[in-house]
């Protein structure tokens, strides 16, 4: 922490981890699961149980294969919703998934003060998004979010040989905006790869956001915040925003 301030206080670039630190992922694609639950039960007149067992299924294969390239982007869905359903509903599998995609992307949209963080943050520093994952599920992401906009590069693992922790893809993303690694912080959820993979690339910070607060013990990052929009509290000085003299571990 003290090497952070003492040799980082013109920071230049912040990366952002995608899934569960800019947008609530997993909590997203559990809130529209749910909402189609009823819209299962109401709508097409399954049982509770049945509509919620097949929403279940449905988001356990999702998560472990969120897409898979010998499909279109908009039929994988289709075959592990009609997977997931009773097999007297599984005609109505490509209209459940269409309602999926507009329920996931509705309760995935950035917040009015994630929004506000990245358009302030832009008029000090260059933004770049880091992200793993599938090459078509990642960008459908960013296209469908309108996050492309507030980034100056935007690498996802699925186009490169790397992936994080691989220090090669946060090296990648200062060499595509011209700043040493020394000036750079890393933002995300994950230990193993969005901090683990910072320190490993040398960059100057790394900011932990865990997914659940139980898990905020590490001494790995240089800090540890509850949600991104705390950015700003640990940040070195800047015209837009002034760290208080009393920083701690964890905000």
């Amino acid at each position: 922490m003290d090497r952070f301030y003492e040799e980082n206080n013109d920071v230049s670039a912040i990366f952002f981890d995608l899934d569960n630190t800019l947008i609530q992922t997993r909590k997203g694609d559990s809130k529209a699961c749910n909402k189609l639950v009823e819209v299962l039960e109401h709508q097409y007149g399954l049982p509770r149980e049945a509509a919620a067992e097949s929403a279940s299924s449905f988001l356990r294969a999702f998560r472990a294969r969120p897409d898979d390239d010998t499909y279109g982007i908009y039929e994988w869905p289709t075959h592990l919703w009609r997977n997931s359903l009773p097999k007297n509903y599984r005609h109505i599998a490509k209209n459940i998934s269409a309602e999926w995609l507009k329920l996931r992307f509705h309760y995935l949209a950035l917040t009015p003060d994630v929004i506000h963080l990245l358009e302030t943050l832009r008029e000090d520093y260059l933004l770049g998004l880091i992200t793993n994952g599938p090459s078509r599920a990642q960008w459908q992401k960013i296209e469908r979010l309108g996050l492309r906009k507030y980034f100056d590069c935007v690498l996802v693992s699925g186009d490169l040989p790397w992936e994080k922790p691989d220090q090669n893809i946060f090296l990648e993303a200062c060499k595509l905006l011209g700043v040493e690694a020394r000036t750079c912080i890393m933002d995300g959820d994950k230990l193993e790869t969005d901090i683990k993979g910072g320190k490993e690339a040398e960059l100057g910070g790394t900011v932990w956001i865990p997914l659940q607060s139980d898990e905020m013990e590490s001494d790995l990052p240089d800090f540890t915040i509850h949600k991104v929009t705390e950015l700003p509290e640990v940040l070195p000085n800047s015209p837009k925003f002034k760290r208080s003299a009393h920083t701690s571990k964890v905000y």
